[in-house]
């Protein structure tokens, strides 16, 4: 979706200001790390993946976080491991300033209101045996917020009526519907019972540009109007520019970047950053961006690189340091509170 098209199609909306650091912010994560075991082969020995790296951010209320990079890089991980659809192997999460790291499961479920996913894939997260209305009814009564029946259909009318569906399809089951529907009856699921803090990951790549800007006015009215919180995941780097106040940088399980949308997009410091951006098409005619071309492919998460994992890429490596340590985030910018994690960042 062309930066354009989301311009003509929602109202507008002012650059997003710089979030201040809040003493207590909606959710923070520290040193957040996942791993997986896996074996090479029948008799092969069994190797630890680091899919999450040791990762740490804070969102304030009422503020957008962009996740950008390549398939494979451990976006959605991070993503649910927040929520902790998936045990984080170390680090803590914080909601509200509270410990949820190792909340029981009878504890977690208390605070699943505030916490909710729109799941990427459209097809395997509803259930087929269940109709619409029992679907977006399901979390309401698990949390009990409709004192009654009546109550209940008109909260699910008008969560339809705002993700631009009809009345119609409550008695529908979600094979009856295309995947762009269906992922509307997901946002309208994870809108449902009004939660603090949302991951969306990629909650837009199933449906059409004119759809696509009813939910992003969605997703704007509620930040704005009861200070949800997001964790923005998308490949769509312009409406990430467009949604989000900071944005972050994922490359082999690690944030390499991360800080104020203007700032990351127009100065980036990290060359991955730097090879990303410059991938995105410009739509005026007649104008160019000069491609930053990577050599070689992603390492793979089995055997990832000594040292900085982008150095096998990266075009201003330097033997003896980019091979050999692990570059530390640490910070450039005081007023932006940009942290790169590079040894030899643009600045």
């Amino acid at each position: 979706m062309t930066a354009r098209a989301i311009s003509e199609q929602t109202k507008t909306v002012p650059e997003a200001p710089e979030q201040p650091q809040l003493l207590e912010p909606l959710i923070e994560i520290s040193g957040l790390t996942r791993t997986f075991t896996v074996t090479d082969g029948f008799f092969g020995q069994p190797r630890r993946v680091f899919a999450v790296d040791n990762v740490s951010f804070r969102i304030a209320p009422g503020e957008t976080l962009g996740l950008v990079g390549e398939s494979g890089c451990g976006k959605t991980t991070l993503g649910r491991a927040m929520l902790r659809l998936i045990e984080p192997s170390e680090g803590r999460i914080h909601l509200h300033g509270r410990d949820i790291t190792h909340l029981a499961a009878r504890e977690l479920r208390q605070v699943r209101r505030q916490m909710q996913i729109i799941f990427q894939d459209p097809f395997s997260s509803l259930d087929p045996r269940m109709t619409i209305h029992q679907i977006i009814a399901e979390p309401l009564r698990i949390h009990r917020l409709c004192p009654d029946r009546a109550s209940e259909s008109a909260l699910i009318h008008g969560l339809l009526e705002q993700v631009g569906l009809k009345l119609e399809a409550l008695d529908r089951y979600p094979h009856e519907f295309s995947g762009g529907q269906r992922q509307r009856i997901g946002i309208a699921r994870a809108l449902a019972v009004r939660p603090e803090f949302i991951v969306c990951d990629e909650p837009l790549s199933a449906l059409d540009v004119s759809i696509q800007a009813q939910v992003i006015n969605l997703l704007l009215d509620l930040r704005d109007s009861l200070g949800v919180g997001y964790l923005f995941i998308s490949h769509d780097l312009e409406v990430v520019r467009f949604l989000s106040h900071r944005v972050a940088v994922m490359y082999l399980g690690r944030v390499v970047e991360i800080g104020a949308t203007r700032v990351v997009t127009e100065r980036p410091a990290h060359p991955y950053t730097q090879a990303l951006l410059s991938a995105v098409p410009v739509a005026e005619p007649g104008r160019q961006r000069r491609r930053l071309m990577l050599e070689g492919d992603i390492p793979s998460p089995l055997c990832p690189p000594i040292g900085c994992s982008f150095h096998p890429r990266c075009p201003r490596r330097v033997p003896g340091t980019c091979d050999s340590k692990v570059p530390e985030m640490r910070q450039l910018e005081a007023d932006t509170q940009r942290q790169v994690a590079c040894h030899f960042p643009e600045v």
